[in-house]
């Protein structure tokens, strides 16, 4: 029986990377594999038998006592705690391929010479830009920011990228350069997943190899989704609030569209777009966190989801859930995204941060025939389906740990 071993951060469902790496462990336990977890202590984990080999919670952004904030720093640097937490659980559990998610900050790379060491076949999955960009979203400020390029990881710091902190920044610049000379992703990962297109050019540009890569888009089950293809009046944005997901971009929009707009979700920058819709006197609904049947429900009663990113997007989970359930999405170009959205087809793209085009596209949805906007709906859903069903991710993925191991 193959053994697949699975390594994140977090072991909840907290955002789309954690999400990705419980559900590919739970689909390929489903096909018969043993499965083993190693990921970080935290109170929001679900339950696992592997969780007595998990490491200590670390949260850069949390404030720690003095002696408590040196030790966790030099572990997100270099973990010789889940170096040695890792080997033990290595001598219980003999997996056939290690597939890696998020590590950094957490766990660290430094694990990684462990498998090696091990002669176990390794599998990352890029979920962002980290084995790039040292604050892992080539973005500073509410700016794309390219300037690490090459190993200058001291922009970073001049920077503030991380958290607008020049501690955090300094912590994430040591522990990139740290690796980088070490060589811990380019020596011991086998290959790498990755979710967009888009990313792979990326990575290339910024010294990969291309051969290092296997472009696996993300997968949903969108037989477990109820669609509902009749177009309601508003739109629908449903996130992250905050500043690189193009939100002030889309306010301003849906005000000069004259268009109704509900978001869901938290973040950082609630308060602000609040006080900018009031500003503009939008009509912007703001509903908070939503989750599970609430939030599906948003997204079936909306006339389309709306995703107005400003940053590198690899290949966004709420694209797919939304085709999964039956709803067109108006996209950026951006990242990512222009490979999930087809104008025209499954919804409509625009030029990223630009105001006057996605209040036009806007227009053009709210005034379009309910029959039109309907059909595009059906057309997502049925691209999640094919294009993105789980059968297709497990060929892929199986046909990837073929070439590695012997399964």
């Amino acid at each position: 029986m193959p053994r697949l071993l699975s390594i994140n951060n977090y072991h909840y469902r907290r955002g789309g990377a954690d999400i990705v790496y419980l559900e590919h462990a739970a689909l390929f336990e489903s096909l018969g594999w043993e499965t083993a977890y190693f990921a970080m202590q935290h109170p929001k984990n679900l339950a696992s038998d592997w969780s007595e080999f998990f490491v200590e919670e670390i949260e850069l952004g949390h404030s720690y006592p003095l002696a408590s904030r040196i030790v966790k720093t030099s572990k997100a640097i270099y973990s010789f705690e889940a170096r040695r937490k890792l080997a033990r659980l290595l001598e219980r559990f003999r997996p056939t391929i290690a597939h890696l998610h998020n590590i950094y900050h957490h766990i660290s790379p430094s694990i990684l010479s462990i498998l090696r060491g091990a002669g176990v076949p390794v599998v990352l999955t890029a979920h962002d830009l980290k084995i790039a960009c040292p604050n892992y979203r080539m973005l500073s400020g509410n700016e794309i920011c390219e300037r690490c390029k090459g190993g200058r990881f001291h922009n970073v710091v001049l920077q503030g990228c991380v958290h607008e902190s020049r501690l955090a920044s300094a912590i994430v610049a040591v522990e990139a350069t740290t690796h980088r000379l070490l060589g811990s992703y380019r020596d011991n990962v086998d290959r790498i997943v990755v979710p967009s297109r888009f990313f792979v050019e990326k990575f290339v540009e910024w010294g990969w190899e291309r051969e290092r890569f296997v472009h696996i888009p993300n997968f949903v089950d969108a037989e477990a989704f109820e669609p509902g293809f009749d177009p309601g009046r508003d739109f629908l944005y449903f996130g992250r609030l905050s500043a690189e997901k193009g939100l002030p971009t889309l306010i301003r929009a849906a005000a000069g569209a004259g268009v109704r707009l509900k978001v869901a979700g938290t973040g950082p920058d609630a308060q602000a777009l609040q006080e900018l819709a009031a500003t503009l006197g939008a009509e912007v609904e703001f509903l908070g966190y939503r989750t599970g049947k609430d939030l599906h429900d948003l997204v079936r009663g909306s006339r389309a989801v709306v995703l107005p990113s400003e940053w590198y997007e690899n290949a966004p989970l709420s694209v797919l859930e939304s085709f999964a359930m039956g709803k067109p999405v108006i996209g950026a170009r951006i990242g990512g995204i222009p490979e999930l959205v087809e104008d025209g087809a499954t919804g409509w793209l625009f030029k990223s941060g630009d105001v006057q085009e996605l209040a036009e596209v806007l227009r053009q949805v709210a005034g379009a025939p309910d029959s039109a906007v309907a059909e595009l709906g059906r057309s997502a859903r049925a691209v999640a389906l094919s294009r993105f069903s789980k059968a297709a991710y497990v060929e892929a993925t199986r046909a990837l740990y073929s070439r590695l191991a012997t399964i």
